[in-house]
């Protein structure tokens, strides 16, 4: 077997893969179909300092290749969190990482406080690039100066590992990964959803709720590899793949551009088993091809 270990700054993954938020609950809703021990971690449902309704329905509409979420970050708040998902997750035997998002720099940084007192959290995920939240997300992830006030608030308040999520959604995603990299980012993962809608030609109008949503799924893959490829040659900080990745072949590619660890999230919803088929066929592939450390293959793409 190949050695599959990884390092996130200073967070151990005993292999790649990871979930992406919003596409595994809080894990505990898997368990009866993939080990968490298959698992190099886990990040958990979008999580903000107060209460979520989220978005009206419809916030789901299936398209080619992919799907529209418009879901909206509902959530019942950290506090929340704190008192009643933590306690379930903090043996998991997995690195459990918290994706927190917020409408200011000021309240992101007051719930990363708050997570940064759980002591079997190693890490947070700072969600600057949702495109459904009108009061937040996209509003900071799209800009160097967003983008880095944010970051500049929470690592005042945060010790701990801290990743940053892009957005695709930008003229020059290189910029924004290095302005957060000076801030003090540890890691960054991308790509978020891209922009997208669709129209019932029937009813007229948008199938979502609030109109447009965000596009997952194998569609934005070769995307994905791009910004991930573009990312890890500007950055020194590691890179976090994902968008669209189905099966080991993906996530291979993925690693290949430059990517340290990869994310599973559309092929969640397909296969509930998907995340830990990928971590086995990674494993499967290095043996094949005589690979004896997942690092060989990491940036190993011939330009």
């Amino acid at each position: 077997m190949a050695t599959l270990s990884v390092q996130i700054a200073g967070l151990t993954l005993r292999n790649p893969v990871m979930t992406a938020s919003g596409t595994f609950g809080y894990g505990l809703e898997f368990e009866d179909f993939v080990p968490m021990s298959k698992l190099g971690g886990i990040i958990v449902k979008g999580t903000t300092l107060l209460p979520r309704e989220g978005n009206d329905y419809p916030r789901m509409a299936e398209t080619a290749s992919g799907m529209l979420n418009c879901v909206g970050l509902q959530n019942k708040g950290v506090h929340y969190f704190v008192e009643h998902i933590y306690p379930q997750l903090k043996d998991m035997d997995t690195n459990v990482i918290v994706n927190v998002s917020g409408s200011s720099p000021d309240n992101y940084a007051e719930c990363a406080a708050v997570v940064n007192t759980l002591d079997k959290i190693p890490a947070i995920e700072l969600n600057i690039s949702c495109p459904n939240v009108k009061d937040g997300g996209m509003a900071f992830g799209v800009s160097c100066q967003g983008a880095a006030s944010v970051v500049r608030a929470v690592r005042r308040n945060y010790s701990k590992t801290l990743i940053v999520k892009l957005s695709p959604n930008v003229t020059d995603i290189t910029a924004i990964a290095r302005a957060v990299e000076d801030e003090g980012a540890d890691a960054v993962s991308l790509i978020n959803t891209l922009m997208g809608m669709s129209i019932d030609i029937e009813r007229r109008c948008p199938r979502l709720s609030i109109g447009t949503g965000g596009l997952s799924g194998p569609a934005i893959k070769p995307v994905a590899v791009r910004m991930v490829h573009q990312v890890a040659k500007a950055v020194s900080i590691p890179v976090i793949g994902l968008g669209g990745i189905m099966t080991a072949e993906d996530a291979i590619e993925f690693l290949m551009a430059g990517a340290t660890a990869i994310q599973v999230g559309t092929a969640n919803f397909i296969d509930p088993a998907a995340s830990g088929k990928i971590a086995d066929g990674i494993d499967q592939w290095l043996d094949r091809h005589g690979v004896a450390d997942v690092h060989e293959i990491i940036g190993a793409l011939k330009n």
